[in-house]
């Protein structure tokens, strides 16, 4: 059975992004918010690389440089996501990869509904959910936990999968207060599912603000009494989209894709040295892609489709 939730009521839940890093302990289960080129919490993951962060499972659904990130950087032991790429734009994640095949990361792929209905099972306190997907895959063999069950009612096999109580999950938000409330704009993804089944949630955001504004937001909200920690954290989740406030740096990106697909010793020296562990803090890792007129050229998309449009047309640096 999963176990009750601590309900988190300190007033004042601000802490730095390096004390949130201090809060994942090695070995850890890791839910990871956002997905694909969007929302993914960057700050804080460069931060558990900065730490020595080691041993971590990583589940999630459909995720990109985040997952890829932390295999470059020595973070996991096990990937039980439903995708890591760089969708159409570019294509396989090359760290990913050479961590899979080399046997450094164990592979326990499964699907995005399969992970919904184990968070799910978490939230209320069951044991198990059943699904129909899955089946017909080999899945199971990744899985010998899950279990195929004749549904009493119709007659029909379902599988079985078990509620899955990530240790920490890690979320970037759009808005927050110093109470831990969030607002997440655009699609939550499963960031609303992370939180009310991980033991503990930490948070950074692009701008804390007053409670009174919080409630006057659109978007989801996550409550204060699931967030552990909250840090502000401006451009947290470059290089992926943060909207309203920034879109995907693709000529970032490519760079970094360039670094991977050369080799894990270039991308050590080529991406990891110059941008995780040669910024020591998120101030200096903003300073080396470009600062204030970074940010101002991917807070361009808002000036009409074709600015926008303009950003995925741009090439990586020399």
């Amino acid at each position: 059975m999963t176990s009750p939730r601590e309900i988190r009521t300190e007033p004042d839940k601000r802490r730095t992004l390096d004390e949130l890093a201090s809060m994942v302990p090695d070995g850890a289960v890791v839910a990871v918010g956002g997905g694909l080129s969007s929302r993914e919490p960057m700050a804080l993951l460069r931060a558990l690389l900065r730490r020595g962060a080691t041993g971590l499972t990583v589940v999630g659904s459909a995720h990109g440089i985040d997952v890829d990130l932390l295999c470059a950087g020595g973070a996991l032991a096990r990937s039980a996501e439903s995708y890591v790429g760089f969708e159409q734009d570019f294509g396989l994640a090359p760290n990913y990869r050479r961590a899979l095949e080399s046997g450094a990361v164990e592979a326990a792929d499964s699907c995005c509904y399969t992970l919904v209905q184990q968070l799910r099972a978490a939230i209320q306190g069951l044991p198990f959910m059943p699904i129909r997907s899955v089946r017909g895959t080999s899945f199971m063999t990744l899985h010998p936990e899950y279990r195929l069950m004749t549904c009493p009612f119709t007659g029909e096999e379902l599988l079985l999968v078990p509620a899955l109580e990530p240790d920490v999950a890690l979320i970037h938000a759009q808005y927050g207060d110093e109470k831990g409330n969030l607002v997440i704009q655009g699609p939550p993804v499963a960031d609303l599912l992370f939180a009310r089944a991980s033991k503990l949630v930490l948070a950074t955001v692009e701008k804390i603000v007053t409670t009174q504004d919080l409630q006057g937001m659109p978007g989801a909200v996550l409550p204060y009494f699931y967030v552990a920690a909250i840090c502000e954290a401006p451009m947290g989740a470059h290089p992926t989209a943060c909207y309203p406030f920034y879109g995907y740096d693709r000529p970032h990106t490519a760079l970094y894709h360039a670094a991977a697909r050369a080799g894990a010793e270039s991308f050590k020296s080529n991406y990891l040295d110059v941008f995780v562990h040669g910024a020591a803090s998120h101030d200096a890792y903003l300073a080396r892609i470009g600062g204030e007129a970074t940010r101002a050229r991917l807070a361009s998309w808002a000036n009409g489709d074709d600015a926008w449009m303009n950003l995925y047309r741009d090439e990586a640096p020399a």
